[in-house]
């Protein structure tokens, strides 16, 4: 009989300390998982910034080009103007003297539509139709003659 009740007390035993490690084993897993899900957590908003970052790089680059861009058209423009402008041929004195004094004219008279505007405009709305009149004067002047000296035409006039 007392074999029976050593086997009975080594199959207890066995059976509590085998769940006893099932349940540590249990345990161990269940922060093993929560570990992992942590890392993955870490990870995952890691990559989120590192999206956000390449997007904000590819907007600033964008931003970049567009700019870049933007510029390379207005010298293109500036150059092509200046160059319809040397392509015209000399004429008749009086025609060269007119076409000479188009520019200072058409200026004089933006600046003196900018004054009459802003002496005629009723108090509430003069600010931004002034500003807009001064900014067609400016971008006037400073356009026809900002960058056009006399180009060196020696050619002898008709």
């Amino acid at each position: 009989m007392s074999d029976v009740l050593g086997l009975a007390a080594s199959a207890a035993g066995g059976g509590v300390f085998g769940l006893f490690g099932t349940a540590l084993g249990r345990a161990a897993a269940f922060f093993e998982q929560r570990q992992k899900n942590a890392h993955e957590r870490a990870r995952w908003t890691h990559e989120l910034e590192l999206a956000a970052h390449a997007r904000a790089a590819a907007s600033e680059a964008r931003a970049d080009t567009l700019t870049q861009t933007t510029e390379q058209g207005r010298w293109a423009g500036l150059t092509a103007s200046l160059e319809a402008d040397n392509a015209i041929a000399l004429s008749y004195r009086w025609v060269d003297a007119i076409r000479g004094l188009t520019r200072p004219f058409l200026t004089l008279t933006l600046w003196l539509i900018a004054v009459a505007i802003y002496a005629s405009a009723p108090e509430a709305g003069r600010s931004q139709i002034t500003e807009t009149a001064t900014f067609a004067a400016t971008a006037a002047t400073l356009w026809w003659f900002g960058d056009r000296g006399p180009v060196g035409r020696q050619e002898k006039r008709q």
